[in-house]
C-alpha cells in the first residue's frame, strides 16, 4: 500500500528572528490530518579547501569563543551578515552561488590573506531536516598572498598551519578537526586527490 507524503499547508511562520538564525513552525497535512514542524534556519556558509602547488591543505586553527577552546578547521565563514541581506538574495534573481563565491574569497583574504584567482564549488553540505544551515565548499588551487596578510575581524585570533594530505586525513579521523561536516568533505576530497 502506497502511503500519503506529507504537503504544507499555508505559509511558513517565523516564531523567533535572530541576527543569523530564525526558528520556524510550517503547518502541514497528510490524508486529511494537520500537523505543525519546527525548524531553524540560519545564513548559508563557506569553507575553502585550499590546495598549495607541493600538495598541502591550508587549515586554520582559531580560537572559538563558542567553544572556550583552540579548534582547526578549514578557512570559511559567513556569505552574508544577516538574514535580512540572505532573504533579498532569494527575493531577487542575483544567484546564491554568486554570492557564496564572493563571500569565499572575502574569507580567504580575511582569515589566509589570500587573494584567490581561481576557485571552483566542490559541493554543499545541508545540514539534516529541522536545521537548515548548508555550507559551499570550495577548492582553491590558484591564489597569490597579499602583501598585508590576514585581515582578521576584531575579537578573531587565527593561526595558519599548511600540512601534508596525511596530516589532514589524520586529523579529521582523530576529532582535531571538530566541525564533523568539514571533516567528511575533506575526507571524500583527500581521498579522491591522494596520490
Amino acid at each position: 500500500m502506497k502511503k500519503s507524503l506529507p504537503k504544507h499547508k499555508g505559509r511558513e511562520k517565523i516564531i523567533f528572528k535572530g541576527k543569523l538564525i530564525e526558528v520556524v513552525h510550517q503547518e502541514m497535512e497528510v490524508d486529511g490530518k494537520e500537523f505543525t514542524i519546527e525548524f531553524a534556519r540560519r545564513t548559508p556558509g563557506t569553507r575553502l579547501i585550499i590546495v598549495s602547488p607541493d600538495n598541502k591543505i591550508l587549515l586554520t586553527e582559531e580560537y572559538r569563543t563558542d567553544l572556550q577552546d583552540w579548534d582547526i578547521k578549514l578557512p570559511g565563514g559567513k556569505v552574508v551578515d544577516s538574514l535580512e541581506e540572505h532573504e533579498k538574495i532569494l527575493q531577487t534573481k542575483e544567484g546564491m552561488l554568486e554570492k557564496a563565491i564572493a563571500g569565499a574569497k572575502k574569507e580567504a583574504l580575511e582569515e589566509a590573506g589570500l587573494e584567490v584567482e581561481e576557485i571552483k564549488l566542490y559541493t554543499i553540505s545541508h545540514c539534516g531536516v529541522t536545521m537548515i544551515w548548508d555550507l559551499y565548499y570550495f577548492i582553491v588551487t590558484k591564489y597569490r598572498e597579499h602583501p598585508d596578510g590576514q585581515k582578521l575581524e576584531l575579537g578573531e585570533n587565527i593561526k595558519l598551519k599548511w600540512v601534508s594530505f596525511e596530516q589532514a586525513k589524520s586529523m579529521c579521523l582523530d576529532g582535531s578537526i571538530r566541525e564533523d561536516r568539514s571533516a567528511t568533505i575533506l575526507l571524500r576530497f583527500l581521498n579522491k586527490n591522494a596520490n
